[in-house]
């Protein structure tokens, strides 16, 4: 991995192709981050320093945590979380990546018995009112799990709704979990959800039209709050 000149470098972890950066890319470039990718197919994470980049971020997948004998190389990211956790180094989880981070920690992770697919506000908590998910009060955001995480051990729940308790949690000013996908570029980037998620969607009785439907009838703007979100979160990083 080679960075320009006092860059600083976000590794990012990619499970499937669609669910990437979206809006949050342009708020690490203007940050001063070099992005790196790592698609699963393409890389190995046994290969990386995982003490080495500025940041990590690990994206979403519709996988669970517990399927390690499936999917090997979640037991690779948990190695590489643990060290960057062990050491306070920025680490930042949406949705599978949250879980894993949690799972890292000690904490359960498994199934709610329930979807939640759909777009809707989270209800803050006192500590998520606080802080940079203060921006997020109100704004629809896309929910799209079947998991849930249990909150760490020494970190804040910072976020809830009515189907799932746990939607966010923070540790310090460097480690964030989201459940939820505030970076999702409802605009285009939809279609590509709705159908590399067909399969899920069928078996669970959701009609692709009525997302759609939300997604049209979303703000053009709403994505502007996630984004301001992950600046101010970006800008407090020790």
């Amino acid at each position: 991995m080679t960075d320009l000149p006092g860059s600083k470098t976000a590794v990012v972890i990619r499970h499937v192709i669609f669910e990437d950066l979206g809006h949050f890319a342009p708020v690490l470039t203007a940050a001063g981050y070099d992005i790196h990718y790592i698609d699963l197919d393409q890389a190995s994470l046994s290969a990386i320093d995982p003490n080495q980049p500025d940041l990590l971020i690990v994206l979403g997948g519709p996988i669970g945590v517990y399927e390690v004998e499936a999917y090997p190389y979640l037991l690779e990211e948990r190695r590489m979380l643990a060290a960057r956790l062990a050491a306070k180094r920025p680490t930042f989880g949406i949705c599978l990546g949250a879980q894993q981070i949690a799972a890292t920690l000690g904490a359960d992770v498994a199934p709610m018995g329930h979807k939640e697919i759909g777009f809707g506000p989270l209800t803050l908590t006192d500590a998520g009112r606080r802080g940079p998910l203060r921006h997020l009060d109100g704004v629809p955001l896309l929910h799209w799990h079947g998991d849930a995480f249990q909150i760490p051990a020494g970190a804040e729940n910072l976020a809830t709704t009515a189907l799932c308790a746990t939607q966010g949690f923070a540790i310090g000013r460097n480690v964030l979990g989201l459940q939820f996908h505030p970076e999702v570029e409802i605009d285009h980037g939809i279609e590509r959800w709705l159908t590399g998620h067909a399969a899920e969607l069928s078996g669970a009785g959701i009609d692709p039209r009525a997302l759609r439907a939300q997604a049209n009838a979303i703000p053009s703007d709403a994505h502007v709050a996630g984004q301001r979100m992950f600046e101010e979160w970006l800008s407090q990083l020790d």
